[in-house]
């Protein structure tokens, strides 16, 4: 997921933690608003996991969709990350719904069965993306959602096309092409 700032074997480049703070600004949600991108996808009582969470971005804004019967599980790489979201979300008094998970960059690890998953900017950092979609696809209850979220900036249309193939091929089903300003999204169900 995110590690230090060097270039995966995948190719993708990892963004650090030092650039946490940059991640969480209040400004980003003006352009690029967790509650409104997940809206519907998410629902209370459901468990959820961030892929990638960063400093909590999406994280903390999906804690509270899932509500007090519900659970995240944020998971990212660089515990220095984690800290930072564990951080903000005691802060908001979030943290008892939110399991942070270290993974390493070949192994998510086990944070399912899930309802819902997202990869919000962070496909393109991991070093296997055809490993990674057959993870994502194990951690998901049967029907469970996955949104993949990449940006234009970072990832070019051909580059998505290739990863929306190795999500479809790993097994899920393309259910709609969200809207995202700046970014190229697939919202995909488990087969």
């Amino acid at each position: 997921m995110r590690g230090d700032d060097k270039t995966m074997p995948g190719g993708g480049r990892v963004c650090p933690a030092s650039h946490g703070g940059w991640l969480a600004i209040s400004l980003r949600g003006l352009v690029q608003n967790p509650e409104a991108i997940l809206r519907g996808l998410i629902r209370e009582g459901e468990t959820v996991v961030d892929l990638g969470c960063g400093p909590g971005f999406f994280t903390l804004p999906m804690a509270r969709m899932v509500g007090v019967t519900g659970r995240v599980v944020a998971v990212d790489l660089q515990e220095e990350m984690l800290a930072q979201m564990r951080r903000r979300a005691e802060n908001a008094g979030l943290l008892p719904r939110i399991t942070p998970q270290q993974c390493t960059a070949d192994f998510i690890g086990r944070p399912g069965p899930a309802d819902f998953a997202l990869a919000f900017y962070m496909a393109h950092e991991v070093p296997d993306v055809t490993r990674f979609m057959g993870e994502v696809r194990g951690i998901l209850k049967e029907r469970g959602r996955f949104l993949l979220v990449e940006p234009k900036f970072h990832v070019t249309a051909g580059k998505f096309r290739k990863t929306v193939d190795i999500a479809l091929e790993a097994g899920f089903r393309l259910l709609s092409e969200p809207k995202i300003l700046m970014s190229r999204a697939r919202l995909f169900e488990r087969g």
